[in-house]
């Protein structure tokens, strides 16, 4: 399928899915910054930037975060991958990851953490869903060069 297509906040400016026609991108969704689960998620994109960079691979996460704490959180653990700020949640919808959840017995709505792969062309090639992060990038990156 045809990713969808996007245009959100970024530290340096606007980030558009346009961006990165021609190269493959890793968009990833996560809930919160400077949470313990998306912490590790970043820490573990960041150790493979190198990597992902070196096989023409853009990483991208995205939250509900504004770019003012996607600032401090990329500083306070030095991660080496951007970050999108989607506080209207669009980008998240469009890609199906505003999903109903379940704690303690209570509903509420929030993101699911996915993460898609997406080709040069812009073609969806794989989705990960509900993404437990222990060993994720390394998964991401083996699909990645497998494009």
């Amino acid at each position: 399928a045809k990713a969808p297509d996007f245009e959100m906040a970024g530290e340096k400016g606007p980030i558009r899915l346009s961006d990165f026609a021609g190269k493959a991108l890793v968009l990833y969704f996560y809930p919160k910054d400077d949470t313990s689960g998306c912490t590790k998620e970043a820490q573990e994109f960041s150790a493979f930037a190198p990597d992902f960079a070196a096989a023409g691979v853009a990483v991208l996460g995205v939250s509900k975060d504004t770019v003012a704490s996607h600032r401090k959180f990329t500083a306070k653990y030095g991660l080496a991958i951007p970050l999108g700020s989607d506080p209207e949640g669009a980008t998240i919808e469009a890609y199906g990851s505003w999903v109903e959840k379940s704690m303690y017995g209570r509903k509420y709505m929030g993101i699911d953490r996915s993460t898609f792969l997406i080709d040069g062309a812009g073609v969806i090639r794989k989705v990960w869903r509900k993404v437990k992060v222990p060993g994720h990038a390394a998964e991401v990156l083996k699909a990645a060069l497998a494009l």
